[in-house]
């Protein structure tokens, strides 16, 4: 491994990146335990892949904002380390695989030049923060709400309540009551609100998610202050960080810390922590995020256009008036979310002179183009129609949102890509029609998990296996009656039936039709579903499921030749549970350095954190010296005072519970840092002794 050079001016940065290549050093002599080196690359963005020897890096894009020069850069990037693709997410991201762990460090930086970011783009971390992509052109919104998605964004970066908390934390903040972020299926969603004095404001959801077991959120607040706005989302990171459960991942999402305590005692827990936030009160630049520069007008004259039905149908599905009188919003349908880098390259050529320099990455995989005016938009068509990026249909049914799944993921059970494509083509070419219907949404995962969105879909299907004798099948398992009802509210769709995933077409076909013949006129599909009954699509679509009357295509995954084997690999949507005492310890003392280093920055509250983390894995690591691996951070404190304190193993002058919940007691004062810094510096050196003491008993 070449060490790599950095330009960059920001030393934060840079510090972060140079740290990078240090841990990769370290863990290829050995030094770092493999484990935790996966729980630190997970946070930088650093995915594995299913693939052996490679890793998939995922691209970080505040609500999902880009600008052309960043695009280019990401298109150099991937183009220099990774496969010349470009995979739009369904969390506004991008993603680039094939990419060499050793090389990370250097391809960080060269992002960076463009203030392109990796940090906290996987692992227990807050994820990116999404927003509806119309947000700042809505006709609907009362107001724009991406500075304060940029300004959540800021603020969370690098702050140490969300460094390892128990798994991954999902915000949204959508522009309307239309609710197109999905705010009712985050661990927090906001909508915007102006009350009666005129004063901006957010309903509040909280605590829904997605994942093998989808949750709708809580609405608990419907006018949130914006500047009480991080207050409160600190607060609850800060809950979930305690009271999240560590060591079952599939309970580690905070919507079950609500499942378990309750909704209204989580919201007295979020109170109580108010105290200890970093600010009582935060002020949202609002002029953060500035209007892109604007095309200029430019005579087009007479343009031929190369398609006039195309064209006719184009208009009608992906442009829309903005709220800025004279100019508009096209979306482009990208299929799949892929866009090879040359594609990429020749789509911002064609776009620097007809739109605004800002793209919006949207939740269903595809691109919003911003500030377009009229006069451009047959020039426009022509150009995208050469590239192939002129589909109409954006967000109908004819524009399926999937997951990678078997293609590179790890936990991918069956084939979503290739079935996605087919599933396109099915509808242009058996159902026309229905590229101007918004109403239906199919969506796609190649695995429960739901990155493909598919439990909130009308029709979802999410891959899966059967088993036929000593054979084992590729499955879908299909969901229907999923979407959004508006406002903060949602819906999560039944399962309804599994089926061998080469019929799913036929699935599609069926319920279609069958909508089409027997919907009342005008009603939407999700009426039409409540009105049938979950049982009645189930007997629709049983004979699909007959496992009597497979054949040998059944057996073959799509987009394979060869028969289906099932193999899932180890996830890594999240990290991973670290046991092992010596790492603990390890741990405790970077983040001593880092308590240290925040506290000679002026850094109150960010070193009382540090501290009480700290204080936590020192007693994990006492704990597991006696077998006791405790699931949330609450658990330690306890077990810690039973196991150590109140047997008078470890002298304390108070209980351990006492010593350690003082921070959300106490305003983060430079007083109270000082004191209880000094308490968890003690508190290491006295853990580290009685392990030292256990050793060489």
């Amino acid at each position: 491994m070449q060490s790599f050079r950095t330009e960059l001016e920001n030393p934060i940065v840079e510090q972060d990146i140079i740290d990078l290549e240090k841990k990769i050093r370290a863990f290829r002599e050995g030094k770092i335990h493999d484990e935790k080196f996966r729980s630190l690359r997970l946070a930088r963005g650093i995915y594995g892949q299913r693939q052996p020897g490679v890793q998939m890096v995922r691209i970080k894009l505040p609500f999902g904002k880009v600008t052309f020069k960043q695009l280019l850069r990401i298109a150099d990037v991937s183009d220099e380390y990774a496969s010349r693709n470009l995979h739009l997410t369904t969390r506004q991201d991008i993603q680039i695989h094939y990419v060499s762990l050793d090389r990370t460090p250097q391809l960080w930086a060269d992002l960076e030049k463009d203030d392109v970011t990796m940090r906290e783009a996987c692992g227990n971390t807050v994820r990116n923060v999404t927003a509806s992509p119309t947000a700042g052109i809505d006709p609907l919104e009362p107001f724009d709400v991406s500075p304060y998605a940029h300004g959540t964004f800021e603020y969370l970066l690098r702050n140490p309540v969300n460094q390892d908390m128990p798994r991954k934390f999902k915000i949204a903040f959508s522009s309307s009551n239309e609710d197109t972020a999905y705010t009712f299926a985050h661990d927090l969603g906001f909508i915007p609100k102006i009350n009666s004095n005129g004063e901006r404001g957010f309903k509040v959801m909280l605590g829904g998610g997605l994942g093998a077991q989808p949750i709708l959120a809580h609405i608990v607040d419907e006018f949130l202050p914006e500047d009480q706005l991080v207050p409160y989302i600190e607060s609850t990171i800060r809950v979930f960080d305690r009271y999240g459960e560590r060591t079952n991942r599939n309970k580690a999402r905070f919507k079950y810390v609500i499942q378990k305590f309750g909704i209204e005692e989580v919201l007295e827990l979020i109170k109580t922590e108010r105290i200890a936030n970093k600010v009582k009160s935060y002020k949202i630049n609002t002029e953060a995020v500035e209007v892109p520069v604007l095309p200029q007008p430019i005579e087009f004259g007479d343009v031929a256009i190369t398609n006039p039905l195309g064209y006719e149908q184009w208009l009608a599905t992906n442009v829309f008036e903005q709220k800025q009188k004279g100019f508009y919003g096209v979306y482009i349908k990208v299929q799949t979310g892929d866009i090879p880098t040359d594609q990429a390259r020749k789509l911002v050529a064609l776009l620097q002179p007809l739109a605004g320099d800002e793209i919006r990455i949207t939740q269903n995989q595809g691109l919003l183009l911003k500030y377009v005016r009229k006069e451009a938009f047959a020039t426009l068509y022509n150009g995208l129609a050469e590239l192939g990026m002129a589909a109409p249909g954006f967000d109908s049914v004819a524009d399926v949102t999937t997951c990678p799944g078997t293609d590179t993921c790890n936990l991918g059970i069956s084939n979503s890509m290739t079935f996605a494509r087919v599933l396109e083509d099915l509808i242009y070419n058996e159902y026309e029609d229905l590229i101007y219907n918004r109403d239906i949404k199919i969506k796609i995962s190649g695995c429960m998990n739901s990155c493909g969105q598919h439990s909130m879909a009308h029709i979802g299907f999410h891959g899966s296996s059967l088993k036929a004798g000593a054979k084992v099948l590729p499955s879908m398992q299909v969901m229907l009656g999923g979407g959004v009802v508006g406002d903060g509210v949602g819906r999560a769709g039944d399962r309804v039936i599994k089926i061998p995933a080469k019929r799913a077409t036929q699935v599609l076909r069926d319920l279609l039709d069958d909508y089409k013949a027997n919907s009342i006129e005008d009603e939407l599909f999700n009426n039409y579903y409540d009105r049938q009954g979950k049982d009645y699509f189930y007997q629709m679509l049983k004979p699909l499921a007959d496992l009597t009357t497979l054949t040998d295509e059944d057996f073959v995954d799509w987009g394979h030749v060869e028969s289906y084997e099932k193999a899932i690999g180890v996830g890594e949507c999240a990290g991973v549970v670290i046991d092992l005492v010596a790492t603990l310890l390890y741990e405790s003392d970077e983040k001593m350095e880092w308590a240290n280093e925040s506290f000679a920055g002026g850094a109150w509250a960010d070193a009382i954190y540090h501290s009480y983390n700290v204080f936590i894995n020192s007693a994990k690591a006492l704990l597991l010296d006696k077998g006791i691996n405790s699931s949330t951070q609450i658990g330690i404190i306890r077990e810690f005072d039973t196991q150590y304190v109140d047997t008078k193993e470890f002298d304390l002058n108070t209980s351990f519970n006492n010593l350690v919940t003082q921070l959300n007691q106490n305003e983060p004062s430079e007083e109270f840092a000082t004191t209880y810094k000094a308490a968890a510096t003690q508190f290491l050196e006295n853990v580290k002794a009685k392990r030292e003491a256990v050793l060489q008993s």
